[in-house]
């Protein structure tokens, strides 16, 4: 980590904008799997591996296995401010300070809303990405350092947020975070319901009506002691449907779905169908099919109820390109 960076005029109960103009990833990325300790899949996944990555910043991909290539698109996916409780703590789990949420929409051009909980903020980057995939299974992303990563920092003395926000060109994204992944969905969806009810000035209740038809909620990972969901909310009042959550396979897109009355359970189920999926479908090993949803797939929140919680993991099929002899 390269922080904490003191903030002038930063004080508890203020918001940090946090602005991130450019990011200039280095040229190499890895990828790895730490055997039977972390990820999703700890017990099924007892050997190691680390792949080495070149990251081609003027076609914007990285060729993860020959014949395979991920977008770029990097982001850091740990930044945040210090805690309000004194102490020396892990940097792994997120939480109302912000810190590893590994939400992949905090690209160049996104702004950061966290609530300062010191005086001066303490703000503090790394774990820096340069792709990743909803999930982030294995543990880890495309993992880089960066060159440059340069942000605007405001203090917000007229905004009041008891979790962080973050504003992309075209939607608002909220979140939440716990161990348990029903929790985690639960905490997304008071802040999500919080923020529609201000955006449209409707009533919670109205709020959380509408929530299920404009807010589109994903995985945010699920191996950082506190998972987490996300949920992005279109600017535009007149922004109708969400991207689907297929059943079955696609002309695009591998689906593999999990289903169950526990959120972790319905998580895993779709995480190790698609691991498997890609295993017989496309011939990959264990490992590389492990490294290639953490870096690759997308899981869709779908239906939650108390009886029946959803979760809809995709990978895109044109992440598979045809190489010129």
């Amino acid at each position: 980590m390269t922080g904490p960076i003191y903030v002038n005029g930063a004080e508890p109960g203020d918001v940090l904008k946090v602005k991130i103009n450019r990011i200039v990833p280095r040229a190499y990325g890895t990828n790895f799997n730490i055997p039977g300790m972390f990820g999703q899949f700890p017990k099924d996944f007892q050997d190691g591996q680390v792949k080495y990555l070149y990251l081609d910043m003027e076609r914007k991909v990285a060729e993860f296995l020959p014949g395979i290539e991920i977008p770029l698109k990097p982001f850091p996916g740990t930044i945040g401010v210090a805690r309000a409780e004194p102490g020396r703590y892990s940097s792994v789990p997120p939480g109302e300070y912000g810190g590893n949420m590994d939400i992949r929409e905090l690209q160049a051009g996104a702004t950061l809303y966290v609530p300062v909980w010191v005086k001066g903020g303490l703000l503090w980057s790394g774990d820096s990405h340069a792709a990743q995939g909803n999930g982030e299974v294995n543990l880890t992303a495309i993992e880089t350092a960066y060159k440059e990563l340069n942000v605007t920092v405001e203090v917000v003395k007229t905004m009041k947020l008891d979790m962080p926000r973050i504003e992309t060109p075209t939607h608002w994204v909220t979140m939440g975070f716990d161990k348990d992944l029903n929790l985690a969905w639960d905490n997304a969806k008071a802040q999500t319901v919080k923020y529609l009810a201000e955006q449209r000035k409707i009533t919670p209740d109205a709020a959380a009506k509408l929530m299920p038809t404009v807010s589109d909620c994903r995985v945010s990972q699920v191996v950082n002691i506190k998972k987490g969901i996300h949920c992005t909310n279109p600017k535009n009042l007149k922004a109708k449907g969400i991207e689907p959550r297929p059943l079955t396979e696609t002309k695009d897109l591998f689906v593999s779905v999990g289903t169950d009355a526990d959120a972790n359970k319905a998580m895993d189920m779709a995480s190790m169908g698609m691991i498997e999926q890609l295993q017989a479908k496309k011939g990959l090993s264990r490992l590389d099919a492990y490294g290639l949803v953490s870096v690759g797939m997308d899981c869709r929140v779908g239906e939650m109820t108390d009886a029946k919680k959803s979760i809809h993991c995709v990978v895109p099929k044109n992440l598979w390109v045809n190489k010129k002899a």
